[in-house]
């Protein structure tokens, strides 16, 4: 079996000396030089791959909702080429792998990006408002590794941290805004998947947005000889502490934010919520909702009286995808239910997408403006 699939990603290579359809392009997301995958501009896609010896090969969306459904039956050429034009998908970015014989492959033309807990295939659908997320000339900040020995599970961990620009020729402190990935990524995917510091660079030279620090941190953190999941622990016991004696950033509860999305937003709602003397903003995208959400129980209390609430908390912001069934009415009831017990909650939703990067990019650009006024 690992003969057989070496053998599919060698003859893979040959992606990029295939024939072009059309009017395709090749994807932005795609490795130097590869042709495939394809994409037309209604947002169908063309994916090929070689693999002679298969004998039935599939291309899985890792949302079938964002890429219009799959698995998709490709159809085996002569040459031995495997190709299929998969229906109109909603523009962003999308997961996606092959099937070949069953077995989960990544498209040699593609980028990888990590995804499903694995490097995973990826694919950039072009739409009609991708300048706000794409890179302008406009000055741009750094995007620099964070390395920090955490004291709660005794390993080296990793934060991405985003330094507006301007960081490092001035003096001043900045507000610091802590935003977290979902789940099955890492701390790479904000700015890979969600180009999140191509976001915050346009928003800040349109003066839309203030100039901040972005941390992005790996959401899974275990001690040793335990699976238990302790990133609450590690966040406030080591990444806060971390950033605010490595950079310069505004300690204080008013220049503090939290947000994430799916996993991330939970992971916001646990803890920004009940340590409301250390966040002053809070952000959950795709997820820390419910439809039996109880502002008189929720977060051990913290939504119990509202107007302390509302005292401390200036922002808390919930989004979803219209498409994203499940999130979308989750964040509906959620933010209902917060507002009729007199909690100030926003929502917002990003029309025609799911549970995906676009979604999620379309959150930060709208929540990124909010933040420290």
């Amino acid at each position: 079996m690992r003969v057989q699939t070496v053998a599919f990603l060698v003859l893979g290579l040959s992606l990029s000396f295939a024939q072009a359809p059309d009017d395709s392009k090749p994807a932005s997301s795609n490795v130097r030089g590869s042709q495939y995958p394809r994409v037309y501009p209604d947002g169908r896609a063309v994916f090929r791959l070689k693999a002679p010896n298969a004998q039935k090969v599939q291309v899985q969306a890792g949302t079938p909702d964002g890429m219009g459904g799959g698995p998709f039956d490709m159809q085996k050429g002569a040459d031995g080429f495997w190709t299929v034009v998969t229906p109109k998908a909603v523009s962003g970015f999308h997961y996606y792998w092959f099937l070949v014989d069953g077995l989960n492959v990544n498209d040699p033309g593609s980028d990888t990006f990590f995804g499903y807990t694995r490097q995973t295939s990826g694919i950039e659908i072009p739409g009609p408002d991708d300048a706000f997320h794409m890179p302008q000339a406009v000055p741009h900040g750094q995007v620099r590794q964070h390395w920090y020995l955490s004291k709660v599970t005794g390993a080296w961990r990793r934060a991405m941290v985003y330094l507006p620009p301007g960081y490092d020729t001035s003096k001043a402190k900045y507000p610091v805004f802590y935003l977290q990935h979902g789940a099955g990524e890492d701390e790479i995917g904000w700015t890979k998947q969600g180009h999140a510091n191509f976001i915050l660079d346009n928003l800040i030279a349109a003066k839309k947005a203030v100039p901040m620090i972005v941390v992005m941190d790996c959401g899974y953190a275990t001690k040793v000889g335990s699976t238990a999941n302790v990133f609450a622990e590690v966040f406030l016991s080591d990444i806060l502490p971390s950033v605010e004696t490595t950079f310069r950033v505004r300690a204080d509860q008013a220049h503090r934010a939290m947000a994430g999305l799916s996993m991330g937003g939970s992971q916001t709602m646990q803890i920004a919520p009940v340590n409301l003397d250390k966040f002053a903003y809070i952000g959950a995208f795709s997820g820390g909702a419910s439809r039996t959400f109880d502002p008189k129980t929720a977060n051990n209390g913290a939504f119990a009286d509202a107007a302390a609430f509302n005292k401390k908390v200036k922002l808390l912001w919930m989004s979803a995808g219209s498409a994203e069934t499940n999130q979308y009415e989750n964040a509906k009831v959620t933010t209902a239910a917060l507002n009729q017990a007199g909690i100030k909650a926003g929502f917002y939703v990003s029309e025609g997408t799911a549970h995906e990067w676009h979604t999620w990019r379309r959150a930060l650009h709208e929540f990124a403006p909010l933040l420290f006024r």
